[in-house]
Parts: C-alpha cells; structure tokens; sequence
C-alpha cells in the first residue's frame, strides 16, 4: 500500500471504532529511543524515518509533528498532501487537538505506546472541549499492517565484568537500598538499558544498540524479577544472573503486577519511561504507585574507572579509525568519484577493523552539501549525492567496542571553503572550545552551560535548533540520560564520571551544514588558591582532527588557538603510532600548531 492508502485504511478502522482520530507515535512498549522493526509504525503510516515524532489522523485531516532536527526531514519523507507538518514545540499536538476535537468526539490510543504524563496531558486537552480519550485494546495500526515484523528475540548475553567493572549483585544491592531508604517495595523496570546495566547483560533486539528489550521488577530486598521469551536464553545466562534473579515468562508482568497491587505494595515508576498501561494496571490492582525517577540512571551515568578506562580505549581506535577514513577522503575526493553511500561504507569499514568492535552505534550520517544541513540526515540510493569540491561535508558517526560507546562529528572543505563558511565554522569551533574549557561549580547543570556553546553564534544572529550534548553509555545507549546540555529541560547536575557530547552546530538550508561533536566526560578540578567551591571540568575523550581549512585564526583568542593546538597535538601523540606511514604524514599536517 502507498502512504494514501495506509492513511485512508486507518480512517475506515477509526469509522468501526467511532473514533474521531488516533494517535501514532514513534514509539514501542519502553518508551525509547530504539525501536525495533515491529515497532516503526509512524514510519509505516507516514514514510518519516526520524527517531522521535507523533502522528495525528483523523477522518478529514492528518498532521505529523517533530522536532529541530527533522523538520527538513519530514517534508523530504512524509508526503505533503496527506500530512500537515508541525514543530513540536512551536506548534503542539495539544493545540492542534484543540482546535479540531469537538463535544462527544472520542480520541483513541495505545496505552501501550504513551507514557502517563503524555495521557494525562491529553486527557487534559480533550477535557476542555468535551472529548474523551480512548485506550485501544489492539493498536490500529498493527491490525492493518499486514507484513509487520514479529517481535525481535535477539540473544542476550552475559556482559564482562572486565568491561562491566562491577558485580550485578552489588549493582542489585545499591538499588534495593536506594528504594527501601525511600520507602519503596519495588520498582518496574522499562528501559532496557537500565536492565542491561543493573544484571550486566546485553542484547540485540534493536540495531546498533546492544540492549534486550525486557522488562523488570527491582524489590527493595536486592532481588529482580526478569520477564523474558525464553527463546532470547543463551547459554550460561541463567547462571550468569544467579539466585536473585527469577526468570519469568513476559505474560507473568501483568500477574506480578497484580500480585504487588494485591498485597497493597507501594510501587515506583518513572512518569518518563513507563507506559500508561502498566500503570493503569498497577493502580487498578491496589498498589501505591509512587512517581520518581528510574534508580538506575544516575549510577549508570557516573562510569566506574573500569568503565572509563574502557572509554578511553575505545576513543583511540576509534580515531585510528576516523583518522584513517580522513587521510583516504583527502586522497580521493580530487577524484569526485566518491558519493556520500560510499563513504559512509570506507568510514564503517575501517572501524570494523578495529579490536572489539561490534556495530556501529547509529547509522553514519554521511552529507555534502545541502544534506550536511539536515541535522539528521541518511543518505539512500534516492538521496546519495557525490562529493564534489566545493563542498562541505559533514559526517556524524560512532561505533559500538565492547569497552565503551563513541559518537564523533566533523566537517570538512572538500576543496577551497567560502569567507562565509569559515565564519560560521569558527563560531561553532569557539562554541565547541568554549563547552571543552568550562570550569563550574559542583551543582551545575547542562542548562546552565549551553549558552557557553551558542554565544559564539548569537554574536552574529545564528542558533542551531538542537540539543548541545547528550549523554552516553558503556557499550549500551549512544544518546543516555539524565545528563545532557541544552537550553532547557537539563535538570541534572553534572558528576564526575558522566560521559556527555559537545557538539555545537550551524545549518544553513539548501547550502550547507556545519557540527563539531566530541564525547567528553566530567572530571573533578583542584580548587583554585582561595577558592571556596568544589569545582569540575570536562575531558575530552575523542580524539579525531578538526578541519584547519576551515578555521579563521583571526576569529580566535590565544586561549581558544592554544586549546586547539593543545588537543591537536593529543590526537598526533595517540594516533600516528597506530597508523602506516602515509596517514601519520597527513596527520602530522592536519594536526600541526595553527600559526605555525
């Protein structure tokens, strides 16, 4: 079926159910990012790709809404004449609800798919004007998605402990404490990174991220009930996770949910990351449910020094590997034989070379020209343009090692840049070295640094519409919370032992796009002479050139030149040992001091 005729399929169902629209995020039972096959509805219904998003059909309209980073995407995948397109902030399903949900209309959803904030904020929309929201049994989608995949049963296996660098006993322990001091009897796990890192496992139920989408039940005595299809059992596992694991069949979650209601248990939930049903069946059941933040998410943001050596390691080959990627691109790309698909491919080669790899851990965001300016751009066949002189080129890529997670951005001149180019790279450059430099007070959030990476920008009337930094896992989730960088919503302050990206941007639609991601992580600081705070700052842990062609060093302060030339030199010291002869040549010339 074409996009039209999916939509028009999903109006007849909307008509049998008497609904007046229904809701489709891009979302599956866990409320993640990483969704499998099965689970790409949004994009089955629409065409859009993107990783976050929301749907709303309805019998004489349709809209879909995203963010900053995909708003050119969209227009590019979601056919215009069946889909409104929105900003998600600028112009919200809510409001867009308001205006079209009448007296007696009936708005149906997935309590599967929606988490608890997300209902209740509809519920609140269609209060106002006499709707009723409306959980669905069977989500309409699936039931005229003929060929959708089955669900995923990748196998799971036990994780390290020389990657881990801790017992997932002491790890059960830390959380049972955490919920009895706060007078909780138990905990439902949803986010399966969160369950990965608690019994030190790990999966591949989803691409590129080696996480088993499971669920969990934490209790207060240490113990962790873990409900998986037997199918996903690999040998050694079940001895892997030892006694105070019980393995229960997925159909039991429901029944252990009851049980807790039953016994009148009180129960957390992350309001975040938990889907409405399981708490509707919670509270149907009796329990005391208690809204807070998964218990996990901060212990497995601070990386142990296991975990963090693991992160260095796996930084240096990842910039042999980059490194390698750059010498052959400045090689080639005279030859304009090179295209964006093959790129991408030489760069994703060369990791696999690489000791410990295993994936890469997201599809490598290859763009010349005017497709570097879609934030989250994938080349295709359709898409795939040559990278020709002339150009910028802008690629985002990571790979998965077994010792740690890697998220890296460059831009690079194919050929001489513009005056103009070089302006709006050496603001983000500036940005970039401003957010690595920062010294700041134990306490401090990411919203409070931000402005360091956009002032820069604002200097000349620019803003890139996306998050600063996000955090980042130990061979698990390339995009980790609670920790991240952006103008709002970054509520957590920073610890040592966070692993976070730096990746300020400009993008300039239809011509070009600009980004500089490192992964740095927190690291306490000495207190200055007189000093009366506890002060932290960042290491950067990538360690990948950054385009001198691009840079005007009259934009730059002796502190900023020092910093790059300083960092420079870290990357020749670490890589060129590990490169033939011919790259540690370009190297040396793609790294040397800046006024040299």
């Amino acid at each position: 079926m074409t996009i039209h005729e999916r939509v028009e399929r999903l109006r007849k169902e909307l008509g049998e159910e008497g609904l007046a629209a229904f809701l489709v995020p891009r979302a599956d039972e866990h409320q993640g990012e990483y969704v499998p096959p099965r689970a790409q509805r949004l994009g089955w219904i629409s065409g859009f790709t993107g990783s976050a998003g929301l749907a709303v059909i309805a019998a004489d309209a349709a809209a879909i809404f995203v963010d900053g980073r995909y708003t050119l995407q969209v227009r590019d995948e979601a056919p215009g004449d069946v889909f409104e397109y929105h900003h998600v902030t600028e112009s919200p399903p809510s409001e867009w609800l308001r205006l079209r949900l009448k007296q007696g209309d009936r708005l149906g959803y997935d309590p599967w798919l929606h988490t608890i904030e997300s209902v209740e904020r509809l519920q609140a929309v269609c209060g106002k004007v006499g709707a009723t929201l409306v959980p669905v049994a069977e989500n309409l989608v699936d039931r005229i998605w003929e060929d959708q995949p089955p669900p995923p049963r990748g196998p799971i296996v036990p994780h390290d402990l020389k990657h881990a660098g801790r017992p997932a006993p002491d790890k059960q322990r830390e959380i049972g404490e955490i919920l009895a001091r706060d007078g909780v009897d138990a905990f439902v796990l949803t986010a399966p990174d969160s369950v990965a890192w608690l019994l030190n496992i790990r999966g591949s139920d989803v691409a590129h991220t080696p996480i088993p989408l499971v669920f969990a039940v934490a209790h207060r005595d240490g113990t962790v009930d873990l409900f998986l299809d037997p199918a996903k059992i690999t040998p050694g596992l079940i001895e892997h996770l030892g006694e105070g694991v019980r393995v229960l069949a997925p159909a039991e979650l429901g029944h252990t949910l009851d049980r807790l209601g039953g016994a009148r248990r009180t129960v957390q939930v992350d309001p975040s990351s938990t889907a409405a049903w399981i708490i509707q069946r919670l509270t149907g059941a009796g329990a005391t449910v208690i809204r807070a933040a998964d218990p996990c998410l901060l212990p497995k943001a601070v990386k142990n020094d296991v975990e963090l050596a693991g992160a260095r390691s796996a930084h240096e080959k990842d910039g042999v590997a980059l490194t390698r990627f750059f010498a052959w691109l400045a090689r080639e790309a005279a030859t304009e034989r090179i295209t964006e698909v093959s790129a991408a491919e030489r760069l994703d080669a060369f990791r696999a070379e690489e000791s410990l790899f295993r994936d890469v851990s997201f599809p490598t965001i290859s763009g010349a020209g005017p497709n570097g300016a879609i934030v989250h751009y994938r080349a295709t066949a359709r898409t795939d343009r040559r990278i020709e002189p002339g150009m910028l080129y802008l690629v985002d890529s990571g790979a998965q090692y077994l010792d740690g997670t890697t998220d890296v951005t460059r831009t690079v001149a194919i050929g001489p840049p513009t005056a103009e180019q070089q302006d709006r790279f050496t603001r983000v450059l500036r940005g970039h070295i401003a957010l690595a430099m920062a010294r700041f007070p134990k306490g401090t959030t990411g919203s409070q640094l931000d402005a360091l990476a956009r002032a820069p920008l604002w200097d000349a009337g620019l803003d890139f519409d996306h998050g600063t930094g996000h955090g980042v896992g130990s061979y698990l989730s390339v995009h980790e919370g609670p920790q991240r960088v952006s103008k709002v919503g970054s509520t957590v302050a920073l610890r040592p032992g966070m692993i976070l990206s730096n990746e300020p941007g400009y993008y300039k639609t239809g011509e070009y796009g600009i980004r500089i991601e490192s992964l740095v992580v927190v690291t306490p600081l000495p207190t200055p002479r007189g000093g009366e705070v506890t002060l932290y700052g960042f290491e950067t842990l990538t360690l990948a050139p950054i385009d001198r062609a691009l840079i005007d060093p009259m934009l730059l302060t002796p502190a900023e030149i020092a910093w790059l030339d300083a960092y420079h030199a870290r990357v020749r010291e670490a890589i060129a040992p590990r490169v033939d002869s011919a790259t540690a040549a370009w190297l040396a010339e793609a790294t040397r001091p800046l006024r040299s």
